[in-house]
């Protein structure tokens, strides 16, 4: 309930008994996990017999991720500044929420099946949210620990393998483990879980295809009602022959010479189909969008025709680029040793000649050899006779020049701007995708890399120091839904201005159609609420006019600081037509 200054108790005194709040954009948060009954869930799936179920835990610990202040392995001392009623629902004294409640319900959510509690969520999540299910996106990346762990694999019921791997942190000295991904609407969690820290893509990919189709039929989608995108991972003829009847859209490894025959043959016809930027993030000055151009072609992989997009990109790949900077460099050096041994002075013209043809032959594909004989007077040898001319002879000097070939250099960057995709999506009839459509739809793979991002930001999980991999186990599972809440966050702020055709005031107040929950919680931490007797009001007015454009964008109102049993009406795509 919300109560304005003038219905403020007579007793001043009763307000020292008061606490303030300053609560950022947390609200927000639970709303979002009342909407999803995140804690009905967790304790439907879970079975435990503790004071403190183990969905409050879960809810706790998410709130405590989005904070982005505060330590995981510190919740207790988090909630003892928070109103535990408003974000949990429940009025619980912050203490029983201590080490021992914590590692315990981490224990249970394990047994409980971590994979089938965020399949749940992400189910009820796409069905809230009319998340868009046409196209889903997998992907892989690896966490590194600190601490011993197990040194074997033999315990398969605990939890994840804590092993050495490739560490695509860059720390391959630590010990780590893998976290999966199946994300859907550019970047929702709906599917996730913690796999050995020596875990293949390869074999990932190949797991994943071997369950995706029921993990989709949850949601209502049979094969070919999708299309799965994955990176160059999943190119095996394991996991091309996997996907039976679905649709997909990965990138070819440069390993096959499929892929170098497709880019040299887009390369040579020069027939591309300009696509212009497609970007999907905002530019600016320092980074200027990247513009793509389109060949296609096909490719035969273990006995299958395939579509081929090579695709070509104004933002080379730098790591090719210098690549091909060191080839030029070693190039004109191999030539200059080469040429150096060269005699540069013939007696004979023809000698001079056949020489010249010689060193042209020192010519690459980057550089050229242009030789040229001129004939020169040499004084002969000996003393001339008195007062007359001293004698001379034609002798021929070879020289030469060492050009880059321009045609050729500008035809390898070319080529090391260039990658292809690979797919089975239809070119043409129901659901066919063009070179732009196959093209945007592996872009959208970049909101797993974000995600990742967000798994991995310092700021929300700190360093790892669970004591057994079972609990990391269920820490990764917290951190997916907290993940998933963020992007169901931003997903509906987003939609809505887009639905709108309206703009929202960003960062230094910049207008802005795709704001982030990031800026929520820079944005929210000035509203101040008064906890008096059982009842809350703002101080200092309450949200002003952009905090209510924010809230309005999240389909929520002013009361989610006030009420804790509050409900919203998610913002969902609206039907064409209406």
């Amino acid at each position: 309930m919300q109560m304005n200054n003038a219905e403020l108790p007579e007793q001043w005194a009763e307000i020292k008994e008061g606490k303030v709040y300053n609560y950022g954009h947390l609200p927000m948060v639970a709303a979002y996990c009342r909407r999803l009954e995140l804690v009905e869930t967790v304790n439907h799936l879970t079975q435990s017999q503790m004071h403190v179920q183990p969905g409050l835990v879960v809810q706790a610990m998410v709130l405590d991720v989005l904070s982005g202040r505060n330590p995981l392995y510190r919740v207790e001392s988090f909630l003892e500044n928070q109103d535990i009623e408003l974000l949990l629902g429940e009025d619980i004294d912050a203490h029983a929420f201590n080490d021992t409640a914590l590692a315990r319900s981490l224990d249970a959510l394990f047994a409980a099946g971590t994979g089938r509690i965020i399949t749940e969520l992400g189910r009820r999540a796409a069905a809230l949210f009319a998340l868009d299910l046409s196209t889903v996106s997998y992907d892989t990346t690896s966490t590194s620990v600190w601490g011993e762990y197990r040194d074997s694999s033999e315990d398969d019921q605990a939890g994840p393998f804590i092993t050495y791997g490739h560490s695509k942190d860059n720390q391959p000295q630590l010990k780590q483990f893998m976290t999966e991904l199946l994300c859907v609407d550019r970047g929702v969690p709906i599917f996730g879980r913690t796999l050995d820290g020596n875990s293949s893509d390869k074999t990932s990919n190949h797991d994943m295809l071997t369950r995706i189709s029921a993990l989709l039929a949850q949601h209502g989608l049979g094969p070919g009602a999708f299309v799965y995108v994955a990176d160059s991972a999943m190119v095996t003829e394991q996991n091309l022959k996997a996907m039976a009847g679905n649709r997909f859209i990965s990138r070819l490894p440069a390993t096959y010479d499929a892929c170098q025959t497709a880019i040299d043959q887009a390369v040579t016809a020069q027939a591309w189909q300009e696509l212009g930027s497609l970007n999907e993030v905002a530019a600016s000055k320092k980074r200027p969008p990247a513009e793509y151009k389109a060949f296609e072609t096909q490719v035969t992989l273990y006995g299958v025709t395939y579509r081929a997009v090579v695709i070509h990109s104004s933002s080379h790949d730098k790591r090719r680029q210098k690549k091909l900077d060191k080839q030029i460099s070693q190039s004109l050096t191999t030539i200059n040793q080469n040429l150096k041994k060269v005699a540069q002075q013939y007696y004979c013209e023809a000698d001079a000649q056949t020489a010249a043809g010689q060193i042209e032959k020192y010519a690459t594909s980057l550089h050229r050899v242009v030789p040229a004989v001129t004939p020169v007077a040499v004084r002969k040898r000996g003393r001339p006779a008195k007062d007359k001319p001293a004698l001379t002879e034609t002798r021929y000097q070879l020289s030469w020049e060492v050009l880059e070939n321009t045609q050729g250099i500008a035809r390898q960057r070319e080529l090391a701007g260039c990658f292809v995709l690979l797919t089975n999506v239809p070119d043409s009839g129901t659901d066919a995708f063009d070179s732009a459509g196959v093209l945007r739809t592996y872009k959208g793979q970049y909101g797993v890399e974000n995600d990742f991002a967000f798994l991995k930001d310092p700021l929300v999980v700190n360093d790892l120091f669970l004591k057994t991999p079972a609990r990391i186990d269920a820490l990764g599972m917290i951190l997916i839904i907290a993940l998933m809440v963020h992007r169901l966050m931003e997903r509906s702020m987003r939609l809505y201005l887009q639905q709108n055709n309206q703009t929202i005031a960003g960062w230094d107040n910049k207008p802005t159609a795709k704001p982030t929950a990031f800026m929520l919680a820079a944005l929210f931490l000035g509203v101040q609420v008064m906890l008096l007797k059982k009842q809350r009001f703002f101080l200092q007015g309450g949200p002003n006019s952009r905090h209510l454009a924010f809230l309005t964008a999240l389909g929520l109102d002013a009361t989610v600081f006030l009420d804790p049993g509050g409900s919203f009406k998610p913002i969902i795509p609206r039907k064409e037509g209406s």
